[in-house]
C-alpha cells in the first residue's frame, strides 16, 4: 500500500457509514482529493480533531482500491485559535473553503491556490485584521488567479475613465454613465475595491467598517457566483456590514 504525505486545508467533511468520515481537502501537491477517515467519529479516534474543516495540516494517506485514498495521519501546521475563537472569523473561513470547493479541479494540483488559502487562513487569525472583506478580498483575487481579474479602473463597455457608476458580474468589470449596466457602485466602494487590488489590502483589511464595504462584499460576491455558476449559501449567510 503506497502513502503519500502532503500538506493541505480541510474544505469540508460528511459522515459516511457508521463512524467513518469523508474529507475533502485541498493539497500543496496534490489539489482537490477527497479522502476516507475510518473510524474517526468513535470517541477512541486520535485524528479526528485535526479533520474539521479550515483546519491545516500535514497529512499522510494510503491509496486503496476504491476512488477515496485513506488518512493515515494527521499533523496540524497551524492550529487557527484565534480565528476558531471568534464566530465572525469562523464564518467568514468558512466562505472561503466554500469558494475553494467549488472549484472543478479534483486531482489536479494548483499550489497557487493553496498558497492564497492558506495566506487568507492566517489573515483571519490575526487579531490587528477586521474579518469583514477578508471573503471579499479572496473571491476578487481568485478571479485574478484564475485569469478573470475585474476591470475597476475604466468602462469595461468603453474605456472611459468614468465616471463609474456600476459593476457588471457578467462583463467582468465596472461601467460608466453612458454604458451602465449591472450593480450600482458608489465611489466610496469602488475605491475600496481598487485598495484590495491594488496593493493596499492589508490597510483595507485593518479598517474597522470602511464606507462602502457592503456594496464591495455584495459584488464580489455576485463576480465570484457567475464564474462558477453556482450559488454559495455561506458567503451569502456572512454580513455585509
Amino acid at each position: 500500500m503506497n502513502t503519500l504525505r502532503d500538506e493541505a486545508v480541510v474544505l469540508r467533511t460528511y459522515r459516511s457509514g457508521e463512524s467513518d468520515r469523508v474529507v475533502v481537502l485541498w493539497g500543496r501537491e496534490l489539489g482537490k482529493i477527497r479522502t476516507i477517515a475510518k473510524g474517526v467519529r468513535k470517541t477512541t479516534s486520535k485524528i479526528g480533531g485535526g479533520l474539521e474543516p479550515l483546519s491545516h495540516v500535514n497529512i499522510f494517506l494510503a491509496n486503496s482500491r476504491g476512488d477515496l485514498k485513506i488518512v493515515k495521519q494527521v499533523e496540524h501546521c497551524n492550529r487557527f485559535a484565534t480565528l476558531k475563537g471568534s464566530f465572525e472569523r469562523i464564518t467568514a473561513g468558512m466562505a472561503l473553503v466554500e469558494v475553494v470547493d467549488a472549484i472543478p479541479a479534483e486531482d489536479l494540483a494548483d499550489e497557487g491556490i493553496f498558497t492564497m488559502l492558506v495566506r487568507a487562513l492566517e489573515t483571519l487569525d490575526d487579531p490587528e485584521i477586521v474579518p469583514l472583506l477578508v471573503p471579499a478580498a479572496f473571491f476578487l483575487k481568485l478571479l485574478a488567479l484564475d485569469g478573470s481579474e475585474p476591470l475597476l479602473d475604466c468602462c469595461v463597455n468603453c474605456s472611459s475613465e468614468g465616471p463609474l457608476v456600476a459593476f457588471d458580474a457578467a462583463q467582468g468589470g465596472t461601467t460608466c454613465r453612458d454604458c451602465r449596466s449591472g450593480r450600482q457602485i458608489s465611489p466610496e466602494a469602488l475605491v475600496v475595491m481598487q485598495r484590495m487590488m491594488g496593493g493596499d489590502l492589508a490597510g483595507v483589511l485593518r479598517e474597522a467598517n470602511p464606507a462602502g464595504a457592503g456594496e464591495v462584499t455584495a459584488v464580489a460576491q455576485e463576480a465570484i457566483e457567475r464564474h462558477f455558476n453556482r450559488r454559495l449559501k455561506v458567503a451569502r449567510s456572512t454580513p455585509a456590514s
